[in-house]
């Protein structure tokens, strides 16, 4: 299998008044195409630290990440960026739509910033799956939680990335909807061949994952 992104011998400091936190300790970790990962851990265990370095939006203090086997953490912020436009689909808690732009709009914006063609089709079966399709007119405060929750997923899945960050997608959700968002997402990460990593504290979604990983005061460890 072919590994989409990992992490070498990574670590992450921070100083906290004259004393050093260990945010992340030694950390070496691979996610291979058609693979849903699960991170759980307790709050403030480095999840968020992990997933932050994964993905290009903190440096590490020692160790590199790599993106389809090139270097991805020693590039600049402008490198950084582009790439992960192209190559990096993003699940936040907060949803992080824009306010001002319909739920259509908000997936169009990736073509307007790349001067790509926009693909009616595949946002027409993105809003099928999500159940979101009566919502493509609306802006992101006339939905509730769960239905920004969910567009916010058809937005990450739009660009066809190689890797989604998935930071607590089922948080809003009801049950029916929290499955059917993370089968959704095996899913779609075994037939495009994806690498998806979910930072979750929901258990019961760990029966659609492949590889299981927990994080405590900053070890990661495989279940």
């Amino acid at each position: 299998m072919k590994t989409l992104i990992e992490m070498i011998n990574v670590t992450k400091d921070f100083l906290q008044g004259d004393n050093v936190i260990n945010a992340l300790k030694t950390t070496n970790f691979k996610a291979y195409e058609g693979e849903l990962i699960a991170i759980v851990g307790p709050s403030g265990s480095g999840k968020s630290t992990f997933l932050t370095i994964l993905g290009g939006l903190q440096r590490p203090t020692t160790g590199r990440v790599l993106l389809n086997g090139k270097p991805f953490s020693e590039l600049d912020v402008k490198e950084k960026s582009k790439i992960r436009l192209e190559e990096i689909g993003f699940i936040l808690q907060a949803s992080n739509l824009i306010p001002f732009l319909t739920v259509k709009e908000q997936m169009v914006l990736y073509n307007k910033i790349t001067k790509s063609k926009v693909d009616e089709k595949w946002i027409d079966e993105l809003f099928s799956k999500l159940t979101v399709e009566k919502l493509r007119n609306k802006y992101p405060n006339e939905l509730s939680g769960g239905e920004r929750q969910r567009v916010a997923i058809a937005k990450a899945l739009y660009h066809q990335p190689n890797v989604i960050f998935a930071d607590e997608p089922t948080a809003s959700l009801d049950t029916k909807k929290a499955f059917d968002v993370v089968k959704l997402l095996a899913k779609e990460t075994k037939e495009q061949k994806k690498a998806t990593i979910m930072v979750t504290h929901d258990e019961r979604m760990l029966e659609f994952c492949d590889r299981v990983y927990v994080i405590v005061d900053g070890v990661l460890t495989e279940r």
